[in-house]
């Protein structure tokens, strides 16, 4: 059993929360505003995916189920193989134009390793990835709400 990670960022973004929906919920064109993941499949089962990270020279592959989709609202996750994570990322709207995404991410960090990394650099290391991402994120969508 090793050490679990958890980070949360939020974003406000400039849209309808049905548009802030639609672009997560294509889950294979995450790689366009997250830097660190090269590629999302979605496999023969809709809720199932590959994930394959890439960072500082590593390369991890895992599979996530969905566990949770309320749509509009929230999509949870859990790891079935290969590297241990689970998240959500909840959406709340905030008039016609605007929403608020809040994402939570953790990871297990292998028992063996767990001791050797300093959580805290670590730890702000992996938040401030994600929300870099999140900004990314907020910026594809607005420009794709600005365009139409």
């Amino acid at each position: 059993m090793g050490h679990w990670l958890e980070h949360t960022v939020t974003a406000d973004i400039a849209a309808p929360v049905e548009r802030v929906w639609e672009v997560w919920s294509d889950l294979e064109s995450m790689p366009l505003w997250m830097r660190w993941i090269e590629s999302v499949v979605t496999l023969d089962d809709p809720d199932l995916t590959e994930w394959t990270l890439v960072a500082q020279g590593f390369r991890f592959q895992w599979q996530a189920r969905i566990t949770e989709r309320v749509d509009r609202q929230q999509l949870h996750w859990q790891s079935v193989g290969g590297l241990p994570t689970r998240g959500a990322v909840r959406f709340y709207p905030d008039g016609p134009d605007r929403t608020a995404v809040k994402l939570t991410v953790a990871y297990e960090l292998p028992a063996m390793v767990a001791p050797l990394m300093d959580a805290g650099l670590l730890g702000g290391l992996v938040t401030k990835e994600l929300q870099a991402n999140l900004d990314r994120f907020k910026t594809l969508v607005e420009q794709r709400a600005a365009a139409r």
